[in-house]
């Protein structure tokens, strides 16, 4: 059986997990002893968004933004919050062309609150989850209409940009990110990870195109796995159009490595800083999480009249 590797979804498995697993290690020393302890679920979970796809409604506009679908200016005009842009568009027309900025944002929150809460299950889970959405807001890809070059005669570039590149060449590359800093607001920070990814769409489309027109007969090859033949992107092809993006594949998979460990450490600042030390092996009642579920629902609601005592003022 001769089958295609052609699927358009998001970073690979193999990409989503070295990303959320890379993260791990950007972590302050109260944070990382209680990750590295979970880093096998960490790791494996990355992808679980993914596996949602298609059996979670409104799960698939999480993963991108059509953001030319708005305009040529729409990258820079369009409402950074989520209450203005329904105003401005509407709640289905935003999600018919994705929410992914807006859907990090919502993510950051939900973790902050898994903190608050201590609960480790949901700490685990949300930081995977958040992974996954942070590494897709990494894709050029992941921002346009023309998300698999089916408007330029492109079929099969977003599988080979996010999938076959990284599987290749990710062996060769320098993941060293430094340490997670704090994020001042994370829904901007979510828009400006947008802006920069998806200044790279030119070159990932246009360089592809440029190689297609000189290397045609060289740009497809067929490999063996398990008992099937699978048609996919050759390496000689795959390796200059890996050279002509000039380094953008690491760069992106760095910078979804080095935003993750950001958005986690904020996460847990915002939260207070809970002890993560006293999680690692333990699992709260049902009647504890209650609680806690309570205790953060007051918290938020005093925080709420404390802003607007400060609006009156």
């Amino acid at each position: 059986m001769v089958s295609s590797l052609f699927l358009c979804g998001s970073w690979g498995f193999h990409a989503h997990r070295q990303i959320n697993r890379l993260a791990v290690f950007t972590l302050p020393p109260e944070m990382i002893g209680f990750y590295k302890a979970n880093i096998g679920y960490i790791t494996e979970a990355s992808v679980n968004a993914d596996r949602r796809r298609f059996a979670v409604v409104d799960e698939a506009p999480r993963h991108y933004i059509d953001i030319d679908h708005f305009g040529d200016s729409a990258l820079y005009t369009m409402p950074r919050y989520w209450k203005e842009a329904v105003e401005q568009y509407g709640e289905d027309t935003l999600k018919a062309y994705g929410i992914l900025p807006w859907h990090i944002n919502v993510m950051y929150y939900r973790l902050k609150d898994a903190f608050l809460m201590r609960d480790p299950a949901k700490i685990l889970s949300l930081s995977a989850d958040l992974g996954h959405y942070l590494a897709d807001a990494h894709v050029p890809l992941h921002t346009t209409e023309n998300y698999n070059g089916q408007f330029t005669g492109q079929e099969g570039i977003h599988a080979f940009w996010e999938s076959r590149l990284p599987e290749l060449f990710s062996g060769e590359y320098d993941f060293f990110v430094g340490k997670a800093t704090y994020i001042e607001n994370p829904q901007l920070e979510a828009w400006r990870i947008i802006e920069r990814t998806h200044q790279n769409l030119n070159d990932v489309l246009q360089f592809e195109r440029q190689l297609t027109a000189e290397m045609s007969e060289k740009k497809y090859s067929f490999e063996t796995r398990g008992k099937q033949t699978i048609k996919v992107y050759s390496y000689e092809f795959s390796k200059a159009y890996h050279d002509a993006l000039n380094g953008m594949v690491e760069r992106q998979m760095k910078a979804s490595i080095k935003s993750l460990g950001d958005f986690w450490y904020s996460a847990w600042v915002d939260a207070g800083q809970p002890d993560l030390k006293a999680i690692i092996n333990y699992k709260p009642t049902e009647a504890e999480l209650a609680q806690r579920r309570k205790e953060v629902e007051e918290w938020k609601q005093q925080q709420v009249k404390v802003r607007v005592h400060e609006d009156e003022n």
